[in-house]
This record gives C-alpha cells, sequence and structure tokens, in this order.
C-alpha cells in the first residue's frame, strides 16, 4: 500500500493537485463566496484522473503484484491527503486573515466568514464530492466526465444552500459567522459534526469504489 501511494504522489499527482492549495489565499478577497475554494480542490481530482487515464495508469497499477482493491484505495488516500491540506490552509488562512485585519472587513457578504465554521462547509463539500465522484470513477475509470459533472453540480447546489443559510437563518449568520473568537464553542461544534459527516462520507466512499473496481475487467 505505501509503494501504491508513492507511485500516485509520484506519477499521478497533476500540477494543479498542488497549485490549487494556494487558493486558499483566497479568503482575503472581500465579499467572496469562499466555499468555492473548495471546488477547486475537486477539480485537481478531475486533472489528475484524467492524467492518469491518459497514462495507462490504472492497467499499470493492476499489473502491480498488489491487490486489485489497493488501486481505488490508495488513489483516493492521496487525495483524502489532500483536501486535508487544503482545509488547514483555509483555516490558517482564516486564521491570520482574523488576526490581522479589523473585524469589520473580516465579515463577508457573499457567504460565512473566513472561520472554523467555513472549514467545516468544506468538510461537508469534499465529503459530499468524494461521495459522488469516486464509486462513479472506479466503475468505468476510462469515464471521467460525467462522474465530475454530477460531483461539481452538487458541490455547487451545496455552496448555494450554505449561502442562502448564511442570510436566511440566525445560526449562521450570527451564530456561526464572524470572527472564531465570538461564540467559539458553537464554531468548534458544527466543525467537529462536519469533519465527523467527512470523515463517515469517505469511508463510505472508500468501500464503495473499492468494490466497483474489484467488479471491473481491467
Amino acid at each position: 500500500m505505501v509503494n501504491l501511494i508513492k507511485k500516485e504522489i509520484a506519477l499521478c499527482l497533476h500540477p494543479t493537485a498542488f497549485i490549487f492549495l494556494s487558493f486558499a489565499a483566497l479568503v482575503f478577497v472581500p465579499n467572496y463566496p469562499y466555499e468555492v475554494i473548495f471546488f477547486f480542490s475537486c477539480l485537481s481530482v478531475f486533472f489528475c484522473c484524467m492524467m492518469a487515464r491518459e497514462n495507462g495508469d490504472i492497467a499499470f497499477s493492476c499489473a502491480l503484484p498488489v491487490k486489485k482493491e489497493h488501486v481505488p484505495l490508495a488513489k483516493m488516500l492521496v487525495v483524502i491527503g489532500l483536501q486535508c491540506a487544503i482545509l488547514l490552509l483555509v483555516g490558517a488562512m482564516g486564521a491570520i486573515k482574523g488576526a490581522v485585519l479589523p473585524a469589520e472587513q473580516y465579515v463577508n457578504q457573499a457567504g460565512i466568514s473566513a472561520n472554523l465554521a467555513l472549514v467545516g462547509n468544506g468538510a461537508v463539500l469534499l465529503g459530499v464530492f468524494n461521495l459522488i465522484f469516486f464509486p462513479r470513477y472506479f466503475k468505468a475509470p476510462e469515464k471521467i466526465g460525467v462522474p465530475f459533472v454530477i460531483g461539481a453540480v452538487a458541490v455547487f447546489l451545496l455552496i448555494s444552500v450554505f449561502i442562502v443559510l448564511r442570510w436566511a437563518t440566525p445560526l449562521y449568520s450570527i451564530t456561526l459567522n464572524g470572527l472564531n473568537s465570538e461564540n467559539t464553542g458553537a464554531k468548534i461544534a458544527a466543525f467537529a459534526i462536519s469533519v465527523a459527516v467527512y470523515v463517515v462520507l469517505s469511508a463510505v466512499s472508500c468501500k464503495l469504489s473499492m468494490n466497483n473496481f474489484q467488479k471491473i475487467d481491467v
């Protein structure tokens, strides 16, 4: 498994996987829907899978002395690592923004502020994308477009829901909005619940992907 993960990192990571990590700095853009940052992480998965297809990576991986079910697991573990990185970076950038900018400039008119609740929203978005994209992708690894489009549509619909909640509910507009130093307990609870959702959705996605991949003839 370790060697498969090393192979994924060395041969299958598209440059955008690293470039899009820098998009965490978009939290400094005033009045921007910050949840969109996490979509770029999903987009990098599409580019990585497309590059793997063009290079015949799936067939190559299955020719190695490894268990077939470990092939999708290794790819997903690398993706989960990248997703955790963007979540950490957005959280760190949000904390820096809160420390260096006046409180009135921290408010986001296009959605929730760059705080722990935003990171939690991102975790839910990435978990939903994993659950939709990977099981479909590993049914037919040569067909990437349809699974990605379905996953992207679901992500943007969920982003829209989060934006509506920001203005329609006191929970999002007051309690979970603003600096991390305000209503800290509620923000930590929302973050913890969202991370738990991400873990469950990603674990289910891994299991379904491994089962689906076992059934195909590479």
